[in-house]
């Protein structure tokens, strides 16, 4: 029987705070693709898959979620099958192999293993926890939950989606505490893996760290992007140039403006009233994560609620370094914001699980 109270406890803060940041970005792309010539706009595709996102996530909020909590191991399994496959039958666009296709659709199972690995990791913590802190041995289950299907992504390659996995099961074996020695070994490793991996780079994605260390080397190469991007950022000043008004995206000067970069074209035409609004509406969606992972009535909603607002933080910070030049260039989108169906789509279903933990909060 429908619980009455779900409907009460509905977390309206959430949802308004999620179209708000949402409805920014379709405006922006509205003004990035004014003058694109094709028969459907890009913004119409961006709205489209925000409103089926945004059923997704009212879906995700009927059935109860601690019920992935018994299809955890199996949901991880399948997410390493569909890498394989990407492996061994992916589709090829510019020289990656990250998609499988499936008729009209094509799918990239490294988004769907980010919601899998929280999920996964969620059902781990739960089970095991204790006073002091995990020790090593307690850990190597799930760092190797996360390396696992970090390897197959590597193999694509998609540095940038290997890097975000990393960083929600980082943030997420912190959350659920280690003791000391476990975190100087853990600490230590990370820098030799750093080191050693090094070597194991496309000379691409070695590049991309030469022009973040001196993008003005290569001016009309490799650092262009991250050089007109600043240029973009700079020139809105306080109060922008205006909507359409532009001239790094409306001249076409700004490449990838529609996904990467978005947020310099926001920046441009809003100034620093317009990016401390947006960066504001951000800040409050990682702050209302966080309290719903306090506020939640059982240990696995709360790893849930910290791995998807994990999620959200880290792809903020990383798009954001990346676009003003304080990160290299590794192709994270902007959550609701950058253009891409894959990427609404799963931010939504991420949204879609803090809202499901948010309503059953008083469920014990």
């Amino acid at each position: 029987m429908f619980d009455r109270r779900l409907v009460t406890h509905f977390d309206w803060m959430l949802l308004g705070l999620i179209v708000a940041v949402a409805g920014l970005g379709i405006l922006n792309l509205t003004s990035v693709t004014a003058d694109w010539s094709g028969d459907t706009p890009i913004y119409f595709k961006q709205l489209t898959w925000f409103t089926l996102g945004l059923g997704i996530a009212f879906s995700l909020c009927i059935f109860d979620y601690r019920h992935l909590e018994y299809s955890a191991f199996f949901a991880y399994g399948f997410t390493l099958f569909l890498l394989l496959a990407v492996m061994l039958v992916g589709k090829t666009a510019m020289g990656a192999t990250r998609w499988l296709s499936l008729g009209p659709i094509n799918l990239q199972p490294s988004e769907i293993a980010k919601m899998v690995i929280i999920i996964t990791l969620a059902r781990y913590f739960a089970l095991h926890g204790r006073l002091g802190g995990l020790n090593l041995q307690e850990l190597l289950l799930p760092l190797a939950f996360v390396l696992l299907p970090v390897v197959f992504i590597l193999k694509q390659p998609d540095l940038g989606t290997a890097m975000m996995l990393l960083f929600i099961g980082a943030t997420m074996i912190l959350f659920a505490g280690v003791n000391l020695r476990t975190f100087i070994t853990l600490a230590a490793a990370a820098v030799a893996a750093a080191w050693t991996g090094w070597s194991f780079l496309h000379d691409y994605q070695r590049q991309r760290v030469f022009t973040f260390l001196n993008p003005e080397a290569d001016p009309r190469g490799s650092g262009y992007h991250i050089i007109q991007s600043k240029i973009a950022i700079g020139s809105g000043s306080v109060t922008g140039k205006g909507f359409m008004e532009g001239t790094q995206s409306q001249l076409a000067f700004l490449p990838e403006r529609h996904t990467d970069f978005a947020f310099s074209v926001f920046a441009e035409e809003w100034g620093f009233i317009g990016t401390a609004v947006l960066l504001t509406l951000y800040l409050l969606i990682i702050i209302w994560g966080i309290y719903i992972a306090r506020r939640a009535s059982d240990r696995f909603g709360m790893f849930l609620a910290v791995g998807v607002t994990a999620m959200l933080f880290w792809h903020i910070i990383i798009n954001l370094g990346m676009v003003t030049g304080l990160l290299p260039v590794v192709g994270i989108p902007l959550p609701l914001f950058s253009y891409g169906g894959t990427s609404m789509v799963t931010t939504m279903i991420g949204a879609g699980l803090l809202l499901n933990v948010s309503m059953r909060r008083f469920m014990f």
